[in-house]
């Protein structure tokens, strides 16, 4: 059976999330923390590698990390959420970014 397109995979993703009623900015935003934590963890954690790797100055993965509650913990777990962003909560911040 020949596996599926990258394209594929992600539209059967995107209209599973719609089906559930996440909104276009939560999904935004737990693309984004997966995506900085497979970063990390591919690069062992390192910040600065990260950042070069994503194509973002270092202080601003670091915001994104705060922002994001993203812990040492959560990147070696893979970020400790499922596809429809549910699981364990970021950090809460103050006010809306």
């Amino acid at each position: 059976m020949k596996e599926p397109t990258l394209n594929r995979r992600l539209t059967q993703i995107v209209d599973e999330l719609v089906k559930r009623g996440m909104t276009l900015a939560q999904a935004r935003r737990e693309f984004e923390r997966q995506f900085i934590v497979a970063s990390l963890n591919s690069n062992n954690g390192n910040l600065c590698r990260s950042a070069r790797s994503l194509g973002v100055h270092r202080n601003t993965l670091r915001n994104k990390v705060s922002n994001l509650g993203i812990g040492a913990s959560t990147a070696r777990n893979g970020g400790g959420r499922d596809a429809a962003g549910k699981g364990a909560p970021p950090k809460s911040s103050p006010g809306k970014r």
